[in-house]
């Protein structure tokens, strides 16, 4: 039903393709739910337990964070992704999808709701609103006083439209502005390789690299066969002045576009003095998501790892990795851009808290 409205209201073929479900899509959520079901349960586990000199013993348990309430645009996997990992992490779900999903998240959000009261579970541990009317959202956003957190997943205008109307806590999960640099001192085979994979292995996901920076000392050397590789795979290059000189095919590069998260096969370059310079450009224009350097240098990697201020900082590698099953932390609920209350992919741990436990024998305050 979701596919066919789709396409009776002529929308893209990349949403037509996120909202269909067929027999392989259907397997792999069903792997999905049975590797999170292996994941070890965080939940109870007690850490740094020490003991004070008045002989208390003081350490954390983990507990879950409460009540999680999600919402995402049209991907129906993300009904169930989101789902089973806040209940694996102990918590509640209130679910709120994209209109276009809506029967799938109805048909998902039924299957989980069984099984979780076959298995005795709490009735209410996963929630899904079923209406489209976009007013809920706004009901939903004011709800501070039963739902503990608001995870949004989706598109620059749905993060900001949640952040913005919330009264409940909010874990962003902003755009990808992702950049590798190629320093003076890299190993060009390695960064052409590097940067090849960060742009085209999947353009479409938040993780995949939106602006190449290159130093200027390797720029006329580097880039030529960088940019014939690249558009030979089909991808439109922008450019600043400096690399329209160096390369042919390329269109001028405008402001926005070093703050555009394409998701699409174009990139932008831009020729840079230096590390300083690519630190300055990375943190001024960048969304804090995934940056990498391709360097030799050790001093210079130190340097970037300190001074990048991004969830994920890489050094001769694919910024494609951030990802929570690259990470070795298992399915994720998305990447968080944010400082407070996790950053980067959110697995099950990260979507819990703690408590302090204090063990005594008597003792008071004097």
């Amino acid at each position: 039903k979701d596919v066919a409205s789709a396409r009776e209201k002529g929308l893209s073929g990349a949403l037509i393709d996120r909202l269909t479900l067929n027999d392989k899509r259907i397997r792999q959520m069903a792997d999905s739910l049975r590797q999170m079901a292996r994941l070890e349960d965080p939940i109870g586990k007690v850490d740094k337990m020490r003991r004070r000199p008045n002989g208390l013993l003081i350490g954390k348990v983990i507990v879950p964070l409460g009540v999680i309430g999600i919402i995402y645009e049209a991907r129906p996997n993300v009904t169930v992704d989101a789902a089973a990992l806040c209940l694996k992490a102990g918590n509640a779900t209130i679910l709120r999808g994209g209109s276009e999903a809506i029967h799938s998240n109805i048909c998902l959000a039924d299957l989980l709701i069984k099984v979780i009261e076959e298995a005795e579970l709490p009735r209410g541990s996963i929630q899904l609103i079923r209406t489209t009317d976009r007013n809920a959202v706004m009901e939903m956003l004011k709800l501070d006083e039963y739902i503990d957190v608001i995870i949004p997943r989706g598109g620059e205008s749905l993060i900001r439209t949640v952040t913005e109307n919330s009264t409940i806590p909010v874990i962003k999960h902003y755009k990808g502005v992702c950049h590798t640099y190629v320093d003076e001192e890299a190993d060009l085979d390695m960064a052409e390789k590097i940067a090849f994979n960060a742009k085209v292995q999947r353009p479409g996901v938040c993780n995949a690299m939106e602006t190449l920076l290159v130093d200027e000392k390797i720029a006329a050397q580097f880039l030529p066969g960088m940019i014939k590789k690249f558009q030979g795979a089909g991808v439109e290059v922008r450019g600043d002045e400096k690399t329209c000189k160096i390369a042919e095919g390329i269109k001028p590069a405008t402001e926005e576009d070093w703050q555009t998260e394409y998701l699409d096969l174009i990139l932008s370059v831009k020729v840079v003095k230096g590390i300083e310079a690519a630190i300055h450009h990375i943190n001024r224009y960048g969304s804090h998501h995934s940056d990498a350097i391709v360097t030799e240098n050790l001093r210079k990697s130190r340097k970037f790892l300190q001074e990048v201020d991004s969830a994920a900082v890489y050094v001769n590698a694919s910024t494609r990795f951030t990802d929570g099953g690259e990470f070795g932390l298992g399915a994720e609920i998305g990447i968080s851009t944010q400082k407070l209350h996790a950053r980067g992919p959110m697995g099950v741990c990260e979507l819990t808290s703690s408590k302090f436990i204090i063990l005594g024998d008597g003792q008071i305050r004097e």
